[in-house]
Order: C-alpha cells, then sequence, then structure tokens
C-alpha cells in the first residue's frame, strides 16, 4: 500500500520505527517515568510516520495537479496542515498529560533521522543483496 504512494516510503516508514525501538530501548533506562516516556514516544513516531505518508500524498498530488488553477495553494495547505496536526497533538499533550512531551518530540524527529539515513541503508542494502546473491560462496562453486 505505501509504495504506491512513493517508492522509499516503506523504507522511511521502517527506518522511523527502528529509530523508535532503538530510543525507546535506549532511553527506557535513564527516565523515572517510564510509561509516560514509551507513550510519548509511541504519539511522536506515529505522528513521524503520518507525516511521511501525508509528505508521500502530497508530492503525488503535486505531480497530478501540477499546472492546475490552486495547485499551489492546495499543496501549501496541505503541508501546512501536516504541521498544525502536530502543534494540536503537542497541546493536547501537554494540557492532558498525555505523555512525555520531549520523547514525543525525539519521536517526531525519527522522521528526519529516517529521511537523512534512508539513502545510506539502501547503499548497504542494495550491497549486501549483491553479494550474497551472487554466488561468492565456496560450496557455490562445484568443488
Amino acid at each position: 500500500m505505501l509504495r504506491r504512494l512513493n517508492d522509499a516510503l516503506p523504507g522511511l516508514v521502517l527506518g522511523i520505527i527502528v529509530y523508535g525501538v532503538i530510543l525507546e530501548f535506549a532511553g527506557i533506562w535513564f527516565v523515572s517515568d517510564k510509561l509516560r516516556y514509551s507513550t510519548g514516544l509511541l504519539i511522536g513516531i506515529a505522528l513521524a510516520c503520518g507525516m511521511a505518508v501525508n509528505m508521500a500524498a502530497v508530492l503525488r498530488d503535486a505531480v497530478d495537479i501540477y499546472g492546475e488553477s490552486g495547485a499551489q495553494t492546495k499543496i501549501i495547505a496541505k503541508s501546512i496542515l501536516r504541521y498544525l496536526v502536530v502543534v494540536v497533538v503537542f497541546f493536547v499533550m501537554m494540557r492532558w498529560n498525555l505523555g512525555n512531551l520531549i520523547s514525543a518530540f525525539l519521536g517526531v524527529l525519527g522522521l528526519k533521522v529516517s529521511a537523512y539515513l534512508s539513502p545510506l541503508a539502501h547503499k548497504y542494502f542494495i550491497h549486501w543483496k549483491s553479494v550474497l546473491g551472487r554466488g561468492d560462496v565456496s560450496s557455490d562453486s562445484g568443488k
């Protein structure tokens, strides 16, 4: 489903989730309120995944409606709406004490971390796929 929007989207979402798991296991040892840390991080990771899907949808719309009147306005409105949702969710978290706001922010940063590391991870994935699929194993040589 994600690949229909953008070919890079599944890797980006996977990177966000891996980043969230690493933050969970690394940070859970150092905080006193483990439940609020975990819920804040989960909310942040969910927001980051939602933002990634929304960005892919906006990019798809930008390509599809390019040149139509008001296309740029629609794209800008959808992008502003994405950040407005993040601000509203953070405000709700703060108002009703639903999770740690700092861990939620770190979770949202998972979108940036995944986006920056995605080309590197893709490069190494392709490298290992070619190494393992080439038949360089000595048992494959038929000796």
